[in-house]
């Protein structure tokens, strides 16, 4: 059976979508334990695999059943467009102690034998502690998974949102809805999602939290019971080239014209993106790739705008024409 997200006047108003590094640590520590997931992320499971193996990440796993309920209060909605992760970890250490234990043991119960397992009846007897273990948890995941590729993560996701932001503004939110996915559909202002479970909820004015993730392919995740606000998760674009090293195709034309910095920033700006990812891909100083997007933005060839803390770059029409080079 389909989940229904029901729709109201109100709620078409309060949509919003945002990044999260909180989401992306607890899908990445999810993609370690199903091998399905792996298929995108090869480069990165190689790369991280030592990091992972000096990680006990089984009390997290155990809240991670295959098909059932993960705790709201272990990755809540975020809080905001470009929360932080040291914001978002708050969140969840500030969790009421008591709503996070019957959480748990909802989630505990959808694996058959967790709740009678001795490290699941450890986690239900003292839920205090157990908040403050499993947030401590997962921000050691954080440190070692995550972290070291966020730079390149954000990318991604925010040029995914800058994406569907531009094609929110010209089909509306009925018409985006099921470009995002081919398991959404809208029809008389309710969200339908074919995916794994059945979850029906009016949005009641809340809105919905739209979220890119890099490490939650192939799923989606449409989740959050009251009073937590409505959210839906889905693969971003363009993960397939994600852990791909960059190559140089500067045109040399390109080169003899701008000269071979500012001409490979260009070039590489194939998405929206930021000054520290671009330098992260680039393997460059952030203060010259800074210089370098200074002087393209005042020559014309790049815009660009603020989104939360970020400032994100991107070409211009001339600076297309110019990086694609010239026509065969």
């Amino acid at each position: 059976m389909p989940s229904l997200l029901h729709f109201g006047e109100d709620d078409l108003l309060n949509c919003r979508f945002a990044v999260s590094p909180l989401w992306e640590t607890q899908e990445a520590v999810r993609t370690l334990n199903r091998p399905a997931r792996h298929g995108y992320h090869a480069h990165w499971l190689r790369r991280i695999r030592a990091a992972a193996d000096g990680l006990d990440l089984a009390p997290l796993w155990l809240l991670m059943p295959q098909h059932g309920y993960c705790p709201d209060w272990l990755c809540p909605p975020p809080i905001g467009p470009a929360a932080t992760f040291e914001e978002e970890i708050a969140a969840v250490r500030a969790a009421d102690p008591e709503a996070a234990r019957e959480e748990a043991a909802r989630s505990l119960a959808d694996t058959p034998g967790a709740l009678e397992s001795s490290r699941g009846r450890s986690l239900l007897k003292d839920p205090t502690r157990m908040v403050q273990e499993l947030a401590d948890l997962m921000e050691t995941a954080w440190h070692a998974l995550v972290e070291p590729d966020w730079p390149r993560l954000r990318t991604l996701l925010e040029a995914d949102i800058a994406f569907h932001s531009r094609r929110l503004a010209e089909v509306g939110l009925g018409g985006l809805l099921p470009e995002i996915d081919r398991r959404f559909g809208w029809r008389s202002h309710t969200l339908t999602i074919e995916w794994k479970g059945r979850h029906e909820r009016d949005l009641a004015g809340q809105g919905l939290i739209l979220v890119p993730s890099v490490f939650i392919w192939p799923e989606v995740v449409s989740s959050f019971d009251p009073p937590w606000q409505p959210t839906l998760a889905y693969p971003a674009r363009g993960i397939g080239g994600l852990w791909a090293e960059p190559t140089d195709h500067t045109p040399d034309a390109l080169v003899r014209l701008l000269g071979r910095g500012r001409a490979t920033v260009l070039t590489a700006l194939d998405e929206p993106t930021t000054t520290t990812a671009l330098a992260h891909r680039l393997r460059l100083a952030p203060s010259s790739v800074s210089a370098h997007l200074t002087v393209l933005r005042a020559g014309g060839l790049l815009t660009s705008r603020r989104y939360g803390h970020q400032v994100m770059y991107e070409r211009t029409p001339l600076g297309m024409a110019l990086a694609s080079g010239p026509e065969q």
